[in-house]
């Protein structure tokens, strides 16, 4: 089997702090009319606003209704957590001016928005050992190896898992500051995977072993994964596995642009839940 020796080092940017580690993504409409009260830019912000109310309320809906979590208080942590949640504008989809017969001068905005609940709230409701697995709560994934530190010469073993189905992706930035994508790759084109079960890289269908050589430091690897498959970035094949063309601090939005599954054939899209998880390593002679 060919083997494409890789050396990690994935910047920090590629998991942005503007970003969360747990969210819920969501298209939404927001509508305003000008009436006699508001300027043309006063309405085009009141759409916004009302697009950012319904994705909160979106969000909680959705929650209620898929996350059938057991124990009461670890409930009510999540309801917290969403209650006191903020929302981030991923994308702008649609936005227009439109006559209303009754009131005048309308505005509507589609918006694909990400629902980031209040962390300290998710953080509680985490201590509980049952949630973390729970397929029941909200998406959580998670990404490790079979040690903290490598030598010059040993191989790197990468795992991940989540509490639900799942699609992923997992990228790393080498030392030369290029972003490769380990998974899906081109012999390996897998993005969808089974909640509960433990997945490893390589294996399968990989075509490259993750060997240590110089040079050496710190190496942090990324998973993103959602509910629904992720937005696409810019690839290219190099060897066995695939260069990101797109740039670093555009792949957390880039990921974010879900390809959100229509809801029994409606209009509306369903919402997504998202979630994230990074891990450091350290490589020497």
């Amino acid at each position: 089997m060919k083997k494409t020796f890789l050396v990690l080092l994935l910047a920090i940017c590629i998991s942005s702090p503007l970003y969360a580690a747990q969210s819920t993504i969501v298209d939404v409409d927001g509508n305003a009319c000008m009436g006699d009260d508001k300027s043309r830019k006063q309405t085009e912000q009141a759409a916004m606003a009302d697009a950012k109310r319904s994705a909160v309320e979106r969000a909680m809906t959705y929650l209620k209704s898929e996350t059938q979590v057991k124990d009461f208080s670890v409930e009510k942590d999540l309801v917290n957590a969403y209650a006191q949640a903020t929302v981030k504008v991923i994308q702008e989809l649609e936005k227009s001016w439109f006559k209303d017969a009754t009131v005048g001068d309308c505005y509507r905005i589609k918006v694909k928005a990400e629902i980031i609940p209040d962390e300290k709230a998710m953080q509680k409701a985490a201590q509980a050992k049952e949630f973390v697995d729970d397929p029941a709560a909200p998406l959580k994934v998670k990404i490790w190896t079979d040690k903290q530190g490598y030598k010059h010469g040993e191989k790197v073993k990468i795992y991940l898992k989540g509490n639900k189905p799942f699609y992923a992706r997992v990228l790393y930035r080498d030392v030369k500051g290029e972003t490769v994508q380990l998974l899906p790759n081109p012999y390996r084109r897998d993005t969808y995977f089974n909640g509960g079960t433990v997945y490893e890289i390589p294996s399968g269908n990989d075509r490259f072993d993750l060997e240590v050589t110089p040079p050496f430091g710190q190496e942090d690897i990324v998973l993103l994964a959602a509910t629904s498959p992720l937005g696409d970035i810019n690839v290219e094949v190099q060897g066995d596995v695939y260069r990101v063309v797109s740039k670093p601090t555009d792949i957390p939005m880039l990921s974010r642009g879900l390809k959100v599954q229509r809801v029994d054939g409606k209009k509306q899209a369903a919402p997504s839940e998202f979630s994230e998880d990074n891990l450091s390593i350290k490589t020497g002679r």
